[in-house]
């Protein structure tokens, strides 16, 4: 493990938020389960808590005790391997904490293959929350620097690395139906 994931996973133990690169483009993230964190880190992006956060993990057994149990075609769906980055939603346990969820009963998740991203989910051990690096309303960040000047300060790391080559959000979709919910545009 490199000096600057330890970092990183340090700073997340510490209740801290940090940006980091993804499949996608830069994002924000913090314990799931620290409320302190995961309002903090909703705060800095001046986002609506009713909407709820991502969450991102290296596996999908990270997110599954999470969820509801699932059908073999819902789980076969949700794991398969596609081109591009596929955010999903699927109904969560009830006792999920309200900033992750949101005003909604399901949780979005995404399995990243980015090996930044993977690599810090494999050490910190679980998911972490991945909301793009901006003030909500505003374009993501795609480097350090624009993180850096988006944030100015206020975060406790930054992880350096080369973020995907698609430079917008992932799409969104309905883990039950398959549905598109948000284009990647």
């Amino acid at each position: 493990m490199s000096w600057h994931i330890r970092e990183a996973v340090r700073q997340l133990d510490a209740g801290g938020v940090i940006a980091y690169p993804t499949e996608t483009l830069y994002g924000l993230g913090c314990d799931p389960f620290n409320g302190h964190a995961a309002l903090h880190l909703i705060d800095l992006k001046q986002r609506n808590i009713d909407q709820g956060l991502i969450l991102v993990a290296s596996h999908f057994e990270q997110l599954q005790p999470l969820l509801l149990p699932l059908s073999t075609v819902t789980r076969r769906r949700v794991t398969q391997a596609r081109k591009s980055p596929v955010t999903w939603v699927l109904p969560c346990r009830p006792e999920i904490p309200f900033w992750l969820r949101g005003r909604h009963d399901s949780l979005a998740f995404r399995v990243s293959n980015h090996p930044v991203t993977f690599t810090l989910c494999e050490c910190w051990g679980g998911p972490l929350v991945s909301s793009s690096a901006n003030i909500h309303g505003k374009p993501p960040a795609t480097s350090p620097l624009a993180v850096r000047k988006a944030f100015n300060g206020q975060l406790d790391y930054i992880l350096h690395g080369m973020h995907g080559s698609t430079n917008r959000p992932s799409e969104i979709r309905n883990g039950l139906t398959g549905e598109l919910l948000r284009g990647n545009t």
